[in-house]
């Protein structure tokens, strides 16, 4: 019998405001089958009731999350330190794993491309990614941050070249949703990063490194668009 007893505060906020407030919420989502980044706009309630979850279950789940050490959340971080960790955290890390991972997979297709032609798409799909992945942060790093920052550290109206934050950051959350779409076609092309039987070595190291990709690029969208981007609405609208 499904448990109806729900807290309406639980079940009417965002997804991204509940990993917002705590970013282990993240693994709960995760395990329910529910995206927190794309997605992180829809309320729990419509989230759970697309994919045939118990709002419940999923309020459980969260509330059973231990207490947060002092300092553990990202998200609570002023804007110029949130921007620095999305630089050194996640900017850095793509930058690292994608050749990485585009040699494994090389590798891979050399050795095992005849009994798995699978693999020549899952690379297609992943240079896709990642070539979209390195525009969208220089864009990010030369354009929006610095406007960001400079919100953050001036006082009074500050000229906007684009008008308003909103609209670049409508561009990145379209990109966004791009990069999302096509790590679902990873998940379902790999069979959610499981090698075959007859995979080597390489293969189970090149599809934990895929999965890791997934999930910190996951946790990447999710400090842009649920954390920063609102604090960067509200900065700009604070200066007028």
């Amino acid at each position: 019998m499904r448990d109806t007893a729900v807290n309406e505060s639980f079940a009417t906020k965002s997804v991204g405001e509940i990993v917002a407030e705590d970013w282990r919420a993240a693994a709960v989502f995760e395990r329910f089958g529910i995206d927190f980044c794309c997605g992180g706009r829809r309320s729990v309630a419509d989230a759970c009731r697309s994919a045939g979850i118990d709002v419940a279950a999923v309020e459980r789940a969260v509330e059973a999350l231990p207490p947060v050490e002092p300092g553990d959340h990202v998200s609570q971080l002023p804007v110029d330190r949130l921007i620095d960790h999305i630089l050194l955290t996640h900017h850095a890390y793509v930058r690292a794993a994608l050749p990485r991972i585009v040699s494994y997979l090389a590798k891979l297709i050399q050795v095992h491309g005849g009994r798995h032609p699978e693999l020549s798409r899952i690379a297609a799909t992943f240079d896709g990614l990642g070539d979209e992945l390195l525009q969208h942060m220089r864009k990010e790093e030369h354009v929006l941050f610095p406007y960001i920052q400079e919100l953050f550290d001036e006082e009074g109206p500050i000229a906007c070249p684009f008008g308003t934050v909103e609209n670049p950051i409508r561009m990145m959350e379209r990109e966004h949703d791009a990069a999302g779409v096509q790590l679902h076609e990873l998940r379902t092309l790999t069979g959610n990063y499981t090698p075959p039987p007859d995979g080597c070595a390489t293969y189970r190291v090149c599809f934990e490194e895929l999965a890791e990709f997934d999930r910190d690029l996951h946790r990447h969208i999710h400090l842009e668009n649920n954390v920063l981007f609102p604090k960067a609405v509200e900065l700009e609208a604070s200066r007028n």
